[in-house]
């Protein structure tokens, strides 16, 4: 079996979640990624918590597959071991502090410099230049910064994304970028230096709302979880729970009424035509809508709802979710070793011709002796 990336080295001086979830995708697909990490506690994502029995849990979801390296890259050692991983390696990615691989003579003009063929990954809050870029970024200041938290939560109050969504945009598109810079390689023979910027990967992730508010518009306000421009579209209560659904379109709209609300007079309804009529004349239709489905059961809804063809769900816990009944039928659990034993992970998408690799988690320092000895480096 070849993996994609099989046979690239990746060094990555990395913490916390941007950086560690691109080379996590690399590690996925192939890559060898070899982290470093300081002596005194390494990466600080691993005291986050101990909720993934006895780990962390940001650590869990994005380390595993990787080799575990203590260095002190202040001492002369470290530099020197650093430089001779780097000099074997085809891409370094790293998010620490702005200016921090510079001082230390590992900056991407440098390194790029010294080695032709490297492809230099930096992630960072703001990128380099311009009035933000020695600015602080945490996931929550950049989902502000972004516009984010403008049109997220309910009309009385703001609400940060339930995950990291910043840094997990700014490592989607490190490892996109790191991906077309390999291909890129394969045809010049030159490496690449790519700067990834945590407020632009988010902004990207804005789209229609940043595009619905152009010109000075106003920006769709905030609903919930249900839907700014699109009604009815979120969860509503029923006799016994809550189901979730939304509509598209005004077929979908005659199935609904037809339905599930039994009400065939309202798909000629001049005020149900059109996702902006719809939305428009969302008053009348709660008085209407919310009554029907409060007096019905969930599973009766959702069977009217999935006869009507109209897309729905339930709304999950975490709980519900370790046993959802789609992801054990499809086999996307998998047991991945750690130090503190056995811990199951959603099996990355892969093509059918590669098996993603699932490796142990590594403890801290784990890998340091076997990866100096295997490069002619020991400490004196």
């Amino acid at each position: 079996m070849v993996r994609p990336l099989d046979g690239l080295l990746v060094v990555s001086l990395e913490q916390a979640i941007a950086a560690p979830y691109c080379t996590r995708m690399l590690a996925d697909n192939g890559a060898r990624v070899i982290k470093i990490e300081r002596p005194d506690g390494g990466d600080f994502a691993r005291a986050y918590d101990t909720r993934a029995r006895g780990l962390s849990s940001h650590f869990v979801w994005t380390n595993r597959s990787k080799e575990s390296v203590t260095l002190d890259v202040k001492s002369e050692f470290g530099r020197n071991a650093l430089e001779t991983l780097v000099s074997k390696a085809d891409v370094l990615v790293q998010n620490l502090a702005p200016g921090a691989l510079d001082r230390l003579g590992f900056g991407a003009a440098a390194m790029r410099a010294r080695f032709p063929r490297l492809i230099h990954c930096s992630i960072s809050g703001y990128g380099e230049g311009g009035p933000y870029s020695d600015r602080k970024a945490y996931d929550l200041l950049i989902q502000a910064e972004a516009g984010f938290l403008s049109i997220t939560g309910s009309q009385s109050e703001m609400a940060k994304a339930g995950v990291s969504i910043a840094d997990i945009a700014a490592g989607q598109a490190a490892y996109g970028a790191v991906l077309n810079a390999i291909i890129r390689r394969g045809r010049t023979g030159e490496g690449d230096i790519i700067d990834i910027s945590m407020l632009e990967a988010m902004v990207e992730w804005m789209g229609f709302p940043l595009y619905y508010a152009m010109d000075g518009a106003a920006s769709p306000p905030r609903a919930g979880a249900g839907h700014a421009t699109i009604y009815p579209y979120g969860p509503f209560e029923t006799a016994d729970g809550v189901v979730l659904f939304g509509l598209q379109n005004d077929r979908e709209w005659d199935q609904f009424a037809t339905i599930v609300l039994e009400r065939p007079d309202l798909a000629g309804d001049a005020r149900c035509k059109g996702n902006a009529g719809r939305a428009a004349n969302k008053p009348f239709l709660e008085g209407i809508i919310n009554p029907v489905l409060k007096g019905l059961t969930s599973e009766v809804v959702l069977r009217r709802l999935e006869a009507a063809g109209i897309g729905n769900a339930r709304v999950n816990t975490l709980a519900d979710v370790w046993g959802h009944p789609q992801l054990q039928s499809r086999a996307r659990w998998v047991e991945v070793a750690s130090e503190k034993g056995a811990i199951p992970n959603i099996r990355p998408i892969s093509g059918q011709g590669w098996e993603p690799r699932m490796e142990p988690i590594p403890a801290l320092g784990e890998h340091t002796d076997a990866v100096l000895n295997e490069f002619g480096l020991s400490p004196v």
